[in-house]
Formats: structure tokens, sequence, C-alpha cells
């Protein structure tokens, strides 16, 4: 199992790519291992480095061979994202894709090749760096398809498939490592958004859950509730109920953290080693990566509240005592593997024959519900569609239905904003 941090730069941020300081780099590299980890996730900005339609800037793809580099002389694997796109809040596109030069990043086709073209230049340039764990499409660039985004690129779920094909094939062309694509939550959780369960479970080398517990989980019943310490193993074994029966398809949480917006800054310590623990056991778990490593600066301004106490090192560079608690449970997760467990219990099906199931499978919906009492004694209960199952007969109360389904809409949560990261 794979343990490592997303990467956010202490000085400066993501903005530090503008004008890179290695030695800052090398700080931050240094700090992260020391927590033991072996791989980071790095973001380089999209617009950056691809300002113009006809313009690949080399100098920008020899920064992100340069932080490679860095990473790799303290011991650290790399995963490279190539379309940042969206980072806490903020959104990075080219000015080609806005304004008087509008076009829909998911279906123009000239914007499909430019990107297609720039995701290949990326990847070729880190092929041969013997640190690079994969390349990822973007960070939750799905975001961009639907609402709750302000301004989307529209695109339904045929058009989803043949963008992600085209893009994974990109990067497939120059490189043998992992190459994934990721999608926030509302893919899993969210009827009206077109990159859904099928295109994480069938596209890219691992199927990727990026899991937040201010969904509505910690909502529920609060930071150290099972509802929310159990959260990320349940995104991942759901999204193994789209894989096909006896796969043994990679499945990697790569984002996960611990809001102190929704939980008491002196619960996370304590809601990381059981959220760790709980998905370690998922079988066929490629590995847990933390968000993030650094806290973001208050010098820096409208970012989201949960920002600035999200990482495990501090503006100081001192390591918080999340960090502290990440490193434990890493060092206990390796010394003492656990053992993936299968179900222990009955699964439960998720009803999916003609129907599209995902707004019963939330925080706090039927399923959620269902798996959560599954769960209770029974570490490892899993998740199973229906159309996948022995059982086909849709009258059979399979989700035990007598349990209420409690929707995110009955929550008392704030109106919705934009995702975090």
């Amino acid at each position: 199992m794979r343990f490592g941090l997303n990467h956010t730069p202490r000085h400066g941020w993501f903005h530090a790519w503008q004008d890179l300081d290695l030695a800052d780099v090398a700080d931050d590299m240094s700090a992260i291992a020391s927590l033991g980890v072996d791989h980071v996730r790095i973001f380089p900005l999209w617009p950056l480095i691809h300002p113009n339609r006809g313009l690949i800037r080399e100098r920008g793809l020899a920064d992100v061979v340069d932080v490679a580099r860095v990473a790799h002389e303290h011991g650290l694997d790399v995963v490279v994202d190539a379309l940042q796109g969206h980072l806490s809040s903020f959104d990075f596109l080219p000015a080609w894709l806005g304004t008087w030069h509008r076009r829909n990043m998911f279906t123009d086709p000239e914007v499909v090749s430019s990107t297609a073209e720039y995701v290949r230049r990326l990847t070729a340039a880190v092929a041969r760096e013997p640190n690079l764990m994969g390349i990822t499409l973007g960070n939750e660039i799905n975001q961009f398809a639907a609402a709750p985004h302000p301004d989307p690129h529209p695109v339904d779920a045929a058009g989803g498939t043949a963008w992600l094909e085209t893009m994974l094939g990109a990067a497939r062309a120059e490189t043998d490592a992992l190459v994934t694509h990721s999608m926030y939550d509302a893919g899993w959780y969210d009827s009206t958004q077109p990159f859904g369960p099928a295109h994480a479970a069938e596209l890219g080398d691992a199927t990727i859950t990026h899991s937040w517990v201010f969904n509505g989980a910690a909502q529920l019943a609060g930071g150290l509730a099972e509802e929310s310490v159990s959260h990320a193993e349940y995104l991942t074994r759901l999204a193994q109920a789209w894989h096909p029966p006896g796969s043994a398809r990679p499945i990697w949480l790569q984002e996960a953290g611990a809001p102190t917006t929704v939980m008491d800054p002196a619960e996370a310590p304590e809601f990381i080693r059981r959220s760790m623990r709980r998905v370690a056991q998922v079988p066929h778990l490629l590995g847990i990566t933390w968000w993030c490593s650094h806290d973001v600066s208050r010098d820096l301004l409208d970012f989201p509240e949960v920002e600035h106490d999200l990482g495990l090192i501090d503006v100081s560079g001192r390591i918080k005592p999340t960090g502290e608690a990440f490193a434990e449970t890493v060092a206990e997760l390796r010394a003492e593997p656990p053992a993936a467990t299968a179900a222990q219990a009955p699964a439960v099906i998720i009803d999916d024959l003609g129907r599209d199931p995902r707004d019963e499978l939330g925080p706090g919906g039927a399923v959620h519900r269902a798996w959560l009492d599954a769960r209770d004694g029974h570490a490892g209960t899993a998740l199973t569609l229906r159309s996948q199952s022995q059982d086909q007969d849709p009258t059979r109360d399979l989700t035990r239905g007598s349990l209420s389904a409690h929707h995110l809409s009955d929550l008392p949560t704030p109106a919705p904003t934009p995702q975090r990261s």
C-alpha cells in the first residue's frame, strides 16, 4: 500500500509555480518525507505552461521536471496532475478558453486536440524520471461539466467518455506509469452529473476516490461519528460496486482530509487515525494520498475558511498534531498491514436496473444508511449493483428500505459552494 501527500506549497501556495524557487520546494519535500510517505502529488498550473492554444512553454515543462527531481532527492515518487484546472475554489483555465474565446473544453474539437497535446507533452517531459508514479488528468476536472459550477462547460455522459479516452490516450502514448483521472464525489452522489461511476470504474488504470466529510457526512452526527470516520471506506467500497465481480482493479483514495469547519479541531487527529484504519481494510487499495501537506497562509485572501487548516504542516513549517497522527498511522499500517476484509455480512444491493441510483447513495441516503446498519459489527461490508448480483428481482428489499432516506437536502447545512479542491 502506498502512502502520500498532496503538495500545497508552503510559500505562495500554487502561485509558487509562477516564479519557482527550488530551495522552497526542497524544504517542503523534506518536511513531507519526514512524515514517512513514499510519494507526493503535484499540481502545475495549466495556464502557466499552456498560455496560448498554440504555445506550450518549454520552461514551464522544465519546472515540472525540476520539482519531480527534488522530490526524488528526498526519496519521494511523484504523481503529476495535468489540468489545473480547479484548486481550492479557484479556477485556473487558460485565457483561450474564456470570455471572447469561450469554447467548450470537453466538446470543441480544436480545444480537445490542443488540450490532448498539452497532456501528451507534459507526460513526455516527466516520463523518463525514475520516480514517476503516475499521471492524473487533472484535479476533479469533472466539476466544470455541470452545476454547481457557476460557468459550466456542458457535456453528456457519452461526450465525457470520449474526452476522457482522448486525454488518457494522450498520456498513455508517452508513459507506462499509472494513468488515471479523478472526479469529486458528486459523480457518485448526484444523478445530474455527466461524469459518473462508470467513468471512474472503467477508464484509466485505477479507480480514484476523493473523500470529503463536509459533504454532509460530518453534519449528520459529528466529526468522530461512524458516518464520518467510515466515509472514505464507504465511498471506496461504493466505487468498487461498479467493478466487475471478482475484479482486482486497484482503487486509490487520492484525497481525504480533516476539515475543521465541520469537526472540532481537537477531533481531527483521531479522525485521521480512524479513517485511515477503516479504508486500509479495503481489498485492492492502491494507497492513501492525504490532503494536504501545508496550510494555506492567511496572507492569501478569499479562500474558504476550511483551506487554512487542512495541512498537516503549518505555515511556519511545524508538524501539526494532525501530521503526527498521520505519520504514526502510516507507520502502524506499514508495520502491521491490515488484512483486506471481504464481505462479512450480506452485501448491500444498489438497485440500478433501468435507473440511475446516485441520488440515494450520498451521506444520509437510503443506501448509505443501509450500509452503516449492515456494517455495525461487520467490518468489510460490501456494496454491489443489482445488475451484477444473482438476485435480479427489484421487489426484493435488499437495501433494507425500511430505513428512511435522509437526503442531503434535509440537512441543516450551508448552501453549496464550489468544491475546495
